[in-house]
């Protein structure tokens, strides 16, 4: 197999980054995942911290001696922040904050 650029390999295991907005982050959802055999619903935990790593059990790479035994798969957490706020957003945030 051709090294895959979306995923980095330790030994079985594979970790790959996976982008979330902060809404999520904060809140919990899901998003999707991709894996050697195809994408994945990943869910989100609520208060989930950027570089945090959640594991898929078994979605990493086949063992050579077993290829019915797999690594595991590592999605690491990148937490993309809104750029443009609304008014309403940036008053909400600044509530958060003790801003008011």
């Amino acid at each position: 197999m051709a090294d895959d650029p979306r995923f980095a390999r330790q030994g079985d295991d594979l970790t790959t980054e996976v982008e979330v907005d902060l809404y999520t982050a904060v809140l919990g959802g899901e998003t999707r995942v991709p894996t050697l055999d195809g994408q994945v619903v990943l869910k989100i935990p609520a208060g989930t911290q950027p570089g945090q790593s959640i594991r898929l059990k078994g979605r990493g790479m086949p063992q050579l001696k077993n290829s019915k035994v797999r690594g595991d798969l590592f999605a690491k957490i990148k937490v993309r922040l809104p750029k443009n706020l609304t008014d309403k957003q940036r008053k909400l945030f600044e509530e958060l904050a003790g801003g008011s």
